[in-house]
């Protein structure tokens, strides 16, 4: 039976309900699809089914009975323990004996042992003030671990303050949190005299906007900031959280309406688009870039749209210059980064989707995307005879130098949802080929991105690279810091 917290056992019901058909009164529990048992169902019933496919039924049913049977040979241990503190105990001892536990659990076991003397009421209180706190930032590891690293960054002045003394350094515990050093900061900060409560309660409020922003819970945000905080994620934009943790927690403080703080975002996920596909500023400098941002905001004492001038200030005198921008554009820009010419792809194509259409990043239960980058000019070593011929006038050689050359390109890209049926065909094919209810899944499926494949009737080197210079000047205009006016 699945432990209550963090929804395993609702999750668990409601699985079996929904798709075994459990006779009980459950109710869908809130959030269900982002947790895991919900995602690891989905993940092994498409990847169970792919073994099973194809197989007459016989064969099947033998195939699910090994995989069976290797389930229940696994052995599951089982150590219970009187009380919250006795588990604390527990595992420390553990950690010492070769099972090493994340810094998250062991800044909780920190945390929890210096309130073990609080009465058996009190402590399951705090343990579940932390599950609360780990209940918004979600299950996966790596984001709490970044949550307790962002949430010393943006705030290390505050925090650093009991902790100085005449003519130290002012950051005793730290210039920014990392890996290595994150529980030193955490075990000082909960060692001070009430440190434990007032840590626990800090993480609490901070955790809370942290699931705002990375999408755990938005029940009851404004929808603008909302939706640029989904651009954000998808741009890649995870640096800049500690800076929205900032704004959003001394909003009220800072006097930035919704409207205005949207704004902020939007220019962030401009920011990343360009930062990302240029590499400039360097990944290594972007912490310092934020943590400095949201110190000079409280040094310069701005407030409302001056914060968001001087966001904007800040960003573009980093940011690479549009020639920079333009070049790597001009690229093999999917080989060197496929998640940002996604991102650019899409945000082209997306003022042509429909109502009809399936959105442009819905997944699969599997997680796959539905809609796929697909490469005009197939990017396989062994180029079809059709595409030689097209490409290449019939000379291999040359065909496979025009490949090296621009099959990475953003003319050579589109958008579709068919990528693995079109595959290797002849770009005429690829064009007008039609599902079995004659409904156009080829070039011919309303994006934007396709017109001007659909008026062709070839696919060569001229057309790559004259598509290529269209795209790019329109990726420019969509990209541009200009587009963010306060």
């Amino acid at each position: 039976m699945p432990q209550v917290q963090n929804h395993n056992l609702d999750d668990y019901r409601w699985t079996l309900k929904e798709n075994v058909g459990l006779e009980a009164v459950v109710q869908k529990p809130k959030y269900y699809g982002v947790r895991k048992i919900s995602k690891a169902f989905d993940y092994f019933y498409d990847r169970i089914g792919e073994e099973i496919e194809g197989m007459g039924d016989e064969r099947a049913v033998r195939k699910l009975l090994e995989m069976s049977q290797l389930l229940c040979s696994a052995v599951l241990v089982q150590i219970s323990v009187d009380s919250h503190a006795d588990a604390y105990t527990l595992f420390a001892s553990l950690n010492n004996r070769g099972v090493p536990l994340s810094a998250v659990d062991l800044i909780k076991n920190t945390l929890l042992a210096r309130v073990a003397d609080a009465d058996e009421n009190e402590l399951d209180y705090y343990f579940d003030q932390w599950q609360e706190m780990l209940r918004n930032l979600g299950d996966d590891y790596t984001t709490q671990e970044r949550f307790f690293r962002q949430n010393y960054d943006a705030f290390r002045r505050d925090v650093n303050k009991p902790f100085i003394q005449e003519g130290g350094a002012q950051l005793p515990l730290g210039s920014v949190a990392t890996r290595s050093n994150l529980l030193k900061i955490y075990e000082k900060r909960i060692g001070q005299e009430s440190g434990a409560l007032s840590v626990l309660d800090e993480l609490i409020v901070n955790s809370a906007i942290y699931s705002q922003i990375i999408g755990v819970n938005r029940e009851g945000m404004d929808a603008r900031v909302e939706a640029k905080l989904t651009e954000l994620a998808r741009a890649q934009g995870v640096p800049s959280y500690l800076l929205l943790l900032f704004l959003i927690k001394r909003q009220g403080e800072l006097e930035i309406d919704d409207a205005t703080l949207a704004k902020i975002v939007e220019l962030l996920t401009l920011f990343f688009v360009r930062r990302n596909v240029t590499d400039t500023p360097p990944t290594r400098d972007l912490e310092r870039l934020f943590i400095n941002i949201c110190e000079c905001i409280e040094d310069k004492g701005l407030s409302g749209v001056g914060v968001a001038r001087y966001v904007k200030e800040r960003l573009v005198d980093i940011s690479a210059s549009d020639a920079t921008f333009e070049d790597r554009l001009a690229g093999p820009i999917y080989d060197v980064n496929p998640d940002m010419t996604r991102y650019i792809l899409t945000t082209l194509a997306e003022p042509s989707v429909t109502k009809e259409m399936k959105g442009l990043w819905e997944r699969y239960p599997s997680g796959n995307y539905v809609w796929t980058i697909e490469h005009v000019f197939p990017q396989g070593e062994n180029i079809p005879k059709d595409w030689i011929e097209m490409v290449g006038d019939g000379d291999k050689a040359m065909a496979e130098s025009i490949q090296a050359e621009l099959v990475h390109t953003l003319g050579n890209l589109t958008i579709s949802g068919y990528n693995s049926k079109l595959s290797n065909m002849s770009f005429i094919e690829k064009r007008d080929r039609q599902d079995s209810n004659g409904i156009n899944v080829g070039y011919r499926n309303g994006l934007n991105l396709n017109d001007d494949l659909v008026s062709e009737e070839m696919w060569t080197r001229d057309q790559i690279e004259a598509r290529t210079t269209k795209l790019i000047d329109l990726a420019l205009k969509a990209f541009t810091f200009d587009n963010v006016e306060f």
